[in-house]
């Protein structure tokens, strides 16, 4: 009997799991086709609430997180410890997603071994390889080391043919998030966080303004101008709250804890919380007045359900919403973060041209479109 090809996708942050569950149930509908799992952890706590959502159970967990662990010492690791599944597996394919530390290593290790590699979300740039870092450099080299290419907008796709791609191996699907989103919000849905779910009862009628902040080029002073703004604004907008779960790195807790909780900021309207499971962060999202953020993630996800965006970064390798009006580049800087808030707040018309912007990063359907050019390239019928 012939051995069905078989795929290994790898992965190891909160994002990579969201975005690649999608394709992962997509790929299980094609019987030709057996699809394993290798996580490497790189983000274990925020990594298993995501297992536990979409019912993953990979085959491999290499548990690679350690506190305070740098980047070359991570990068070594991840390709040490992919090689036992490498060998084991002998995979068609190794699938990738994003512009994590683990996705490019994922890749490397791969290309080492001979064995192609499939990049979801691929063709995303800024153009300044410190920003975001090192997310820019990882996608970047994940291109050069990739055989597919799955870019989530024609405008990815038009970076990967600028660079010199081979246009049969670029694929405009979408992006999986929005798959995912899909399947997450629920308007009758309750927050399984106590904490959030007694805070929000507490707020009334106020306007939700949620944040999410942890860029590492942001760490430090710049990201302390970002509360500081934020801070401004609550003081100016009593009708205002915040909610803002805290990342686990404590270069970034310390300086959020420091500017926006007591007594720096009025504690009965500010939600300085742990990190949230998926089902109810998106569910809170969809819930928020407007969003401010640095994540890259988030850009998709606050479109997709009408939200506009507050960008804390100087550049964006998400232009596309930039360009529909549904986002605006505030930098972080705690006068633009204040401006561009403000007018959220007091000027209705722009606030709708806002939210009525549009989702540029997919229809939910981006999972099976590449499930299928995979099924199709390794000759497998659903």
């Amino acid at each position: 009997m012939t051995e069905r090809p078989r795929i290994l996708a790898v992965f190891g942050t909160r994002p990579e799991a969201v975005k690649l569950a999608p394709v992962i149930r997509a790929l299980s509908l094609y019987p030709g086709l057996e699809t394993r799992m290798a996580v490497t952890a790189q983000h274990r706590e925020m990594l298993d609430q995501v297992l536990t959502v979409f019912a993953l159970t990979p085959e491999y967990d290499l548990n690679l997180m350690r506190s305070g662990q740098e980047l070359p010492e991570l990068t070594a690791r991840i390709l040490r410890g992919l090689e036992p599944a490498l060998r084991a597996e002998r995979p068609r394919l190794v699938l990738v997603q994003g512009d994590t530390t683990t996705a490019f290593a994922a890749g490397l290790a791969a290309y080492y071994r001979r064995i192609p590699v499939a990049h979801v979300e691929a063709g995303l740039r800024t153009g300044d390889k410190y920003a975001p870092w090192p997310e820019e450099i990882n996608r970047r080299l994940l291109t050069v080391l990739a055989d597919w290419h799955f870019a989530p907008t024609e405008v990815a796709a038009a970076n990967l043919r600028r660079e010199g791609l081979p246009a049969g191996r670029i694929h405009v699907t979408g992006n999986t998030v929005v798959d995912a989103l899909l399947t997450a919000v629920r308007p009758d849905y309750r927050f399984c966080s106590q904490a959030l779910s007694a805070w929000l009862a507490a707020q009334g009628s106020r306007r939700l303004l949620l944040a999410t902040l942890h860029r590492r080029e942001n760490w430090g002073a710049p990201l302390a101008a970002v509360c500081r703004g934020l801070r401004e604004i609550l003081t100016e907008f009593p009708e205002t709250c915040l909610a803002l779960p805290m990342h686990r790195n404590p270069a970034v807790r310390a300086v959020l804890t420091r500017e926006l909780g007591p007594p720096a900021a009025a504690p009965e309207r500010v939600f300085l919380g742990e990190p949230l499971g998926y089902p109810d962060f998106v569910n809170l999202l969809a819930r928020a007045y407007c969003v401010v953020t640095d994540s890259g993630g988030v850009q998709e996800e606050a479109p997709s359900l009408g939200k506009p965006l507050v960008v804390a970064r100087a550049t964006t390798e998400r232009p596309e919403i930039l360009a529909r009006g549904g986002a605006v580049l505030a930098g972080a800087d705690q006068a633009g973060i204040r401006r561009e808030l403000r007018r959220l707040l007091t000027e209705p018309d722009h606030y709708a041209r806002m939210a009525g912007a549009g989702n540029p990063y997919g229809d939910g359907q981006a999972a099976g479109r590449i499930a299928a050019v995979l099924a199709a390239e390794l000759s497998a019928e659903p």
